[in-house]
């Protein structure tokens, strides 16, 4: 009866959130927490047979968008290893580039370290989709942190196949318990985001729970995945956090707890910010012109970290060569570095997704507290998967844009039914081979 009153009291505070803030987004709520649907597989061995899934064959625009119901299931090849039953995904900007090929001679390197040697397209059919939250159905032997049947959220790595299909594979290391009191809709929005935040503000921002209470921090492009997860968390590690974003997002990022906001259409953005006492840290989500400007807000020889998640790396190893791509963005580092240390005491870095179950596991806690709301402003059904990636390509996000991958409308009884199920059937593969091929 508490848990019930608990999910009651968090979906009124999301509408009341949704409601105080004024913005167009959606923060999605379904009633049932968990999900299955029968694939278009109607073989009884379906998991161990084919999927739906949106694929690309080559690189390009939305057209070369294919969905198709006829992708192996991924297999369980390590003892580490999870499937997961996708319920919900996410788009992240990083999808569209994908699509288009960006980096795709390192991340082909990074799956395949032998596909260096060889000309071949092995890395086709490419399912996109950085964000999942399903349900466990199948466990490696050495799996010791879940089980089939549990609710589970994770970032897949850019060098994995994706989330836009009705099963993944990670390692149990990539993957968390899903916060409770989150659908599967409003859960798929945030890891791929959070363990980009995590990466930038901790790894490379050098900031923590115990460090921030008397920190300024500067968001430029607060109003996206990235910004308004980075808001939530910052302030719920106690830091005063400066926004910039359009004039129409200021009452989201405000609403997300953002202390000043800096409206960029306005007028001179660097101007504006000028008249501020200095940060000691930047997180760039904008890129282009912003660090030509931003460094100089930094406070001077006090250790004040300048983040940027816009780097040239992929694209000067798409362009250069692995070898060639490498060396250079690491002279543009090593040389912006320098260059800042020695100007202003400033410390110029890049910031990069990294995979991080455990991580998640902390981010899940905050969201189980109230600490961090989802941020939902358009969600699509399977079915329409490339109107979503339109709706990404247009820009000036409100947070983030959500795939339902499986309909979240089934009893709760009937989807944990229907989980175990689907778990008896790759339990018992020695029947099933056994099982003559009707075609």
């Amino acid at each position: 009866m508490g848990s019930v009153r608990a999910m009651a009291s968090a979906r009124l505070a999301c509408l009341s959130y949704a409601k105080a803030v004024g913005s167009t987004k959606t923060l999605a709520w379904s009633g049932c927490s968990v999900c299955c649907r029968r694939n278009l597989c109607s073989s009884s061995s379906r998991l161990q047979n084919c999927m739906p899934a949106w694929v690309v064959d080559q690189y390009g625009t939305n057209g070369v968008l294919r969905f198709t119901d006829e992708i192996t299931v991924p297999a369980i090849n390590l003892a580490s290893e999870v499937m997961i039953k996708v319920c919900a995904a996410s788009l992240n900007p990083l999808d569209i580039s994908m699509r288009g090929g960006y980096g795709a001679k390192l991340l082909k390197l990074r799956k395949d370290p032998l596909s260096v040697m060889m000309e071949n397209d092995s890395e086709f059919p490419l399912i996109l989709g950085r964000d999942v939250s399903g349900v466990v159905v199948d466990c490696g032997s050495g799996v010791t942190h879940f089980a089939p049947g549990d609710e589970v959220w994770a970032a897949i790595p850019p060098w994995k196949q994706g989330s836009l299909a009705e099963f993944v594979t990670l390692t149990e290391y990539e993957v968390s318990h899903k916060p409770k009191l989150l659908s599967h809709t409003e859960a798929a929005s945030i890891p791929y985001v959070a363990a980009t935040a995590l990466s930038a503000l901790v790894n490379a921002g050098g900031l923590c729970r115990d460090n921030c209470s008397k920190k300024r921090v500067l968001i430029t492009g607060g109003s996206g995945g990235v910004g308004t997860f980075s808001i939530q968390l910052l302030k719920a590690w106690g830091a005063h956090v400066t926004v910039t974003c359009s004039q129409n997002a200021e009452g989201l990022v405000r609403g997300l707890g953002a202390d000043e906001v800096v409206d960029y259409t306005a007028g001179d953005a660097a101007a504006q910010l000028e008249t501020m006492e200095k940060f000691d840290v930047i997180l760039d989500n904008v890129g282009g012109d912003t660090e030509q400007w931003a460094l100089g807000l930094l406070k001077p020889w006090s250790g004040a970290k300048y983040v940027t998640l816009v780097t040239p790396f992929l694209l000067n190893t798409d362009s250069m060569g692995l070898l060639d791509g490498a060396i250079r963005s690491g002279f543009t580092l090593h040389n912006k570095a320098l260059q800042n240390v020695i100007s202003s005491g400033v410390f110029y870095r890049w910031g990069f997704y990294a995979p991080d179950g455990p991580a998640l596991d902390e981010i899940s806690k905050l969201v189980d507290a109230g600490k961090i709301l989802p941020v939902v402003e358009a969600q699509f059904p399977f079915t329409q998967v490339p109107q979503a990636f339109q709706k990404l390509e247009q820009g000036h996000a409100r947070g983030k844009t959500v795939v339902r991958v499986a309909e979240e409308d089934e009893g709760l009884g009937q989807a944990e039914e229907s989980v175990e199920d689907s778990y008896r059937e790759a339990a018992e593969p020695e029947q099933v081979k056994e099982t003559p091929n009707p075609n």
